[in-house]
């Protein structure tokens, strides 16, 4: 039962991005004010099929906040866009984004299948109210501020793709959502110290694909950091016993924080 003036953090999905459904869905998030608004935390390919499944339409969400550019994370906005602009009433969604990203989500990942409609030609802003957010910066919801986190994802010396994170108070707790991260203690140790609650990307897979955070590699972490850290973002298969391993353990699809 949702407590009318508490904020809630459900997961849609919590695993990969070839997550196939049925048990899971791709790690995207909803976010629901004390006042009944809702922040979509990444829009993934198969959003429409996870919002269902928890009984939220696309009429639903206020507002959505991408952290980077990969199809689990944004494959889903132009089925969001064009059930927003042809619903009744009309509305737009506002949509927070990293400004060093907002035009290459356009131009490279939305334009192509949004960028004319039966009336002429369209833009990002057609759809969605674009609240651009400096490059690590933040932006205010509902009256509660969201601090951008930089986290290293994909890229390197030549090419590198940004990619953030966020950090925000939940019911008086730090919640620290890592999204998709490399393991960099050196970067969010201070991150993670803070945090009251850790939210982290975890690959399962025997092979790493060297671009998120491995169970092996978490579990190098000190004990009071591990015994904080609820991890997602995992592949379809057998999981680790994370809470023997010192971990709160792995997030379900439908688990929500409170």
């Amino acid at each position: 039962m949702l407590v009318p003036s508490a904020w809630h953090l459900l997961f849609l999905g919590s695993g990969s991005a070839f997550t196939e459904g049925g048990d899971n869905w791709q790690s995207n998030l909803v976010l629901r004010a004390p006042s009944g608004a809702r922040l979509l935390i990444d829009c993934g390919g198969d959003a429409r099929f996870s919002l269902a499944e928890q009984g939220v339409e696309a009429g639903a969400i206020d507002a959505v906040y991408v952290s980077h550019l990969h199809s689990d994370h944004i494959g889903g906005l132009e089925w969001l866009a064009f059930s927003t602009r042809f619903a009744l009433p009309h509305r737009r969604p506002r949509l927070f984004v990293s400004d060093d990203m907002a035009g290459a989500l356009w131009e490279h990942a939305l334009k192509a299948g949004l960028g004319c409609l039966g009336s002429g030609p369209a833009r990002l802003e057609t759809y969605f109210d674009v609240v651009p957010i400096p490059a690590g910066g933040g932006f205010v919801w509902e009256g509660a501020m969201f601090e951008t986190v930089p986290v290293l994802h994909v890229g390197g010396e030549t090419c590198r793709s940004p990619a953030y994170g966020l950090s925000f108070d939940l019911n008086g707790r730090q919640v620290l959502l890592t999204t998709d991260t490399r393991f960099t203690p050196e970067i969010l140790m201070h991150r993670y110290r803070r945090a009251d609650i850790i939210l982290h990307d975890c690959e399962t897979a025997p092979m790493g694909s060297g671009v998120h955070a491995r169970y092996a590699d978490l579990l190098g972490l000190p004990a009071e950091i591990r015994g904080k850290m609820w991890l997602y973002h995992y592949q379809p298969g057998t999981l680790p016993d994370a809470r023997a391993d010192g971990f709160r353990g792995f997030v379900a699809k439908g688990r929500q924080f409170v």
